[in-house]
Order: C-alpha cells, then sequence, then structure tokens
C-alpha cells in the first residue's frame, strides 16, 4: 500500500450529512504528521462529498469539500467518518450513487457507524467488523452477514478495516500508518498527535457499566509492571499477587478495566514488544523471543503467525526499513 515519498498515498475522506465532527478531522490530522526520516509526507488527504454539497454536522456548522465523489477513482484509501443519523443507520441503506462510488476500491476504512455507510454498500458482508458499542446491536440487526465484533477498537481484515467510536479513529489510522511504513514512522506520528502508539484492550472498556461495590482496586499498575517484566514468566497468582488481591478479583477487574483476560493482554503486549523488535534491531529470532517473553522460538513463530499472519523473519522482510 505505501509508496514513493515523492507520490504520496492518497486517502480520499467521504463527508456525508449529519458527520460527526472528531470523525471528519481525524484522517487529515494523523495522516498529515506521517513523515519519512527526510521529512517527506507520506500521505495526502483529500475530503468529497456527494455532487460536493455542503455537508452539515449537528454541532451547528456546514463543511463544504473541495471534491466530489469522482476524487475517488484517484485514491489509494477510502474513508468513511462516523455519522449521527441518516438512511444507513435507520435502514441499512444508502443513495445508490454513494454505493456504486464505494465498490471496487483498493482499501476501504471507516470511523465509529462509518461502517453502517461500507455496509450497506455491501463491503462488509461476510467480513469481521466493528462499530461504536452503543450502535452494535442496531448494526447486527440490520446487518447480519456481517460478522460484528463490538469488543475491539479495530479490525484490519486486508482491504476493509473498521474501527469503534470516535477516538478509535487515532488507533485505526496510526495503525494503517505502522502498516504501511512501520512502527518508527506511527511512533513519530503518534508522539507528533500526543498520543500513545497503541492502547490496550477494547471498547468493552468504555462501555457503560457499574463497577462492583465495594470494589475499589485498580489493575493498572499491575499492567505497567507487567509491561517492564515481559521477559520473565508471569503467572496469574504473581499478578494477583503484585495487585494485592485474589486470584478471582484480580482477573475480574483486569477485564472491566481492560476487555480482555490478563493472559490474552500478556500476549499482546509481547507480541507488540516481539514485532517493534523485529522491525528496530537485528537481534537473532532466539533473542527477540526471549525479550518479549515467549521463551523459544518457535513460540514466538506461533503467536506472531496467530497475530499477524506470517512468520517473523518474513515480518521483518516486510517492515524492516534500511
Amino acid at each position: 500500500m505505501c509508496k514513493n515519498p515523492a507520490m504520496p498515498h492518497r486517502v480520499a475522506v467521504v463527508a456525508l450529512d449529519h458527520f460527526a465532527t472528531l470523525d471528519l478531522g481525524i484522517p487529515g490530522q494523523v495522516f498529515w504528521t506521517a513523515e519519512s526520516p527526510d521529512g517527506e509526507k507520506l500521505y495526502e488527504v483529500v475530503t468529497c462529498s456527494p455532487g460536493r454539497r455542503p455537508v452539515r454536522c449537528s454541532a451547528g456548522y456546514s463543511v463544504l469539500p473541495d471534491h466530489d465523489l469522482d476524487v475517488l477513482d484517484t485514491a489509494d484509501t477510502v474513508l468513511v467518518p462516523g455519522i449521527h443519523a441518516g438512511r444507513a443507520l435507520l435502514d441499512g441503506t444508502i443513495p445508490e450513487p454513494l454505493r456504486a462510488a464505494l465498490q471496487g476500491r483498493p482499501r476501504v476504512m471507516s470511523i465509529c457507524t462509518g461502517a453502517f455507510v461500507l455496509a450497506a454498500a455491501g463491503l462488509l458482508d461476510g467480513r469481521r467488523a466493528t462499530t461504536h458499542w452503543r450502535e452494535a446491536a442496531r448494526f447486527a440487526a440490520l446487518f447480519p452477514r456481517v460478522r460484528l465484533d463490538p469488543d475491539v477498537l479495530f479490525v484490519d481484515d486486508g482491504d476493509v478495516l473498521t474501527s469503534a467510536g470516535v477516538a478509535s479513529g487515532l488507533d485505526l489510522c496510526l495503525h494503517v500508518i505502522r502498516r504501511d511504513h512501520g512502527s518508527e514512522v506511527a511512533n513519530r506520528a503518534a508522539r507528533r498527535c500526543v498520543m500513545p502508539p497503541w492502547r490496550d484492550g477494547g471498547q468493552a472498556q468504555y462501555v457503560e457499566r457499574p463497577l462492583p461495590q465495594g470494589d475499589t482496586g485498580g489493575t493498572a499498575a499491575t499492567r505497567a509492571w507487567m509491561l517492564a517484566n515481559l521477559d520473565v514468566p508471569l503467572d496469574l497468582s504473581a499478578l494477583a499477587g503484585h495487585a494485592r488481591m485474589s486470584v478471582r478479583t484480580f482477573t475480574r477487574r483486569f477485564r472491566e478495566e481492560t476487555g480482555v483476560s490478563p493472559a490474552r493482554w500478556l500476549t499482546a503486549q509481547r507480541v507488540q514488544r516481539a514485532r517493534h523488535l523485529l522491525e528496530t534491531t537485528d537481534l537473532g529470532v532466539e533473542e527477540v523471543a526471549r525479550l518479549a517473553g515467549f521463551g523459544t522460538a518457535v513460540s514466538l513463530r506461533q503467536h506472531l503467525h496467530a497475530a499477524v499472519g506470517v512468520a517473523p523473519l518474513a515480518y521483518r522482510h516486510t517492515f524492516r526499513r534500511a
């Protein structure tokens, strides 16, 4: 997907009526910060609307995009921000011209309820996808052929990517930069945006639900301790002991705060550590496995393949930048 820096990757953002205000601004801000080591911009972001008409949001203003949907023909990636109202949310349909315009694009993304538009265009049938947790039940009813995962921050299904509510669009755009250009470029972009390169857990941690009465402990300090000790064995009893909780209480609180189990969270962090080492060092696979906490190259290969679908050396060949 990545291009020569002299020819920036073009991202076309489709602005629709009732657009979510932050969603519309995220791609222009995040992709604009992605630069090559010599300062060349790696992405160009353009915004369009059907007929190049003004589009209005619920915050009391309209925007007038510079382009109509014809600009999608020159785009390498098409991105649909979230919407707060409209036919896509009500009955799962979109105007035929918009449906046709979204077909056959090299890569398509959505932020938040923009997934409704992609689903209405038929782009998510049979695919795994996500959307804002508050709209998950409605989405599942309107689009039963989509394999909805409401617990994650984003889903990368190759040429179609979807994200959860609002700020998860930041996570998705950074993920795309990382996928296109590696972790160093993505990390620099994250620093420019004053945000973490990736966030822990899924959107399940943000679902509105009361915490149990009288349970005031938290697992943040233990998660930080886990990150500092990824290269050593960490079993559930040791984690609960560090948090000064019973195993049962720790496991419950950890899932409430992160949306995943301690074991799943720990494995994800170790995979991230291994990916970073493969991208930024010349260490052998055995040493990467040891430092990431997998112990052996065989274990690393299994977990990395499960996470990203490739072996360590193939991953390094793809993402390591000279």
